[in-house]
């Protein structure tokens, strides 16, 4: 394609959001304040954004954004230059309807997801040459329509899935910075995803499995062998990460450790899907991380007891 990894995007580009839950409202919203042109690709909310606009609640500033352009199909946005994917992997099996009508010749691709796989679905959807990745660290959620309120972090680690550390994953990340996001170039998909399933795997599960009602982070640490079970899980992903060739930096158990404190008594998404009777995004975050690490020779017994327990607890 001629707009490959070696090129830059526009500095405003054409931008479509799928997915108007927290985390796209939350990215979508910091972008077109920016300037960017951003069309939202919403659902169960459209009506509401559509006559209310996005409320962004946030330590950094609130900020209202309204009006915005909020649409029920993709056929309404058209060809774009960059798409966010911003469903949770759970609606995966909708991908291959929303996409097709916002491809453009140069149009580029970044999954904004959690877990693994998703950049491999999408290069089957959209061509492997149009694929980034971005995993994103941030504590936002969605407590009434139209509202996206962040208590901490707002990171989001770029990589090329043609290439790692590109031009275009560079460009991207410039986008983000000059919105007010905190951005990193990683130098693949696979050290990006792999660094944030430290977090999630612990945190995610253990809100679910960790107790009657579940778990939030602060109930986690407070209690002693939550916090052991949370360590040892993270041991688990860092060394399936290490063998299947993404070694992280030192002390990231630690450090991972000091800024869930920070967090208070923080519900991750997993654990409001789960509470909200949802599907629980199961396979991407646990299911395949436990799979890649084992395949790669990785015993990680304390992953496969976490994974079994959830599966008779979560829809997906």
């Amino acid at each position: 394609m001629p707009g490959g990894p070696a090129h830059a995007l526009p500095a405003l580009p054409r931008t479509a959001v799928v997915g108007t839950g927290a985390l796209g409202m939350y990215y979508g919203a910091k972008l077109a304040r920016s300037g960017v042109p951003v069309s939202f690709l919403a659902r169960r909310d459209l009506a509401h954004l559509q006559k209310h606009g996005i409320q962004v609640r946030c330590p950094y500033g609130d900020f209202p954004l309204h009006p915005i352009q909020a649409f029920g199909t993709p056929q309404e946005v058209g060809p774009v230059d960059l798409v966010l994917i911003c469903i949770k992997t759970t609606g995966n099996a909708d991908l291959k309807n929303l996409i097709p009508p916002l491809l453009g010749p140069d149009t580029v691709v970044c999954t904004l997801q959690n877990g693994l796989g998703n950049e491999e679905l999408l290069s089957s959807l959209a061509g492997k040459e149009r694929v980034l990745g971005g995993v994103c660290h941030v504590c936002v959620s969605r407590p009434e329509p139209g509202v996206a309120r962040n208590l901490a972090c707002t990171d989001i680690k770029f990589s090329d899935l043609s290439g790692g550390d590109t031009p275009r994953a560079r460009s991207l990340a410039q986008i983000f910075t000059k919105a007010g996001v905190g951005c990193t170039v990683a130098p693949s998909i696979g050290s990006a995803r792999w660094y944030k399933l430290v977090w999630n795997v612990p945190f995610n599960g253990l809100g679910i499995a960790g107790g009657p009602g579940g778990r939030d982070t602060q109930q986690v640490l407070e209690d002693p062998q939550l916090q052991r079970e949370a360590k040892d899980l993270m041991a688990e992903v860092l060394a399936a990460s290490a063998k299947l060739g993404f070694p992280q930096e030192d002390g990231l158990i630690e450090k991972e450790i000091a800024r869930t404190r920070t967090m208070g008594h923080y519900k991750s998404s997993s654990q409001l899907d789960w509470e909200a009777g949802k599907p629980v995004e199961l396979e991407s975050i646990w299911g395949e991380a436990l799979r890649q690490g084992t395949a790669a020779g990785v015993p990680m017994p304390h992953l496969r007891k976490l994974y079994e327990k959830l599966k008779g607890m979560v829809k997906v």
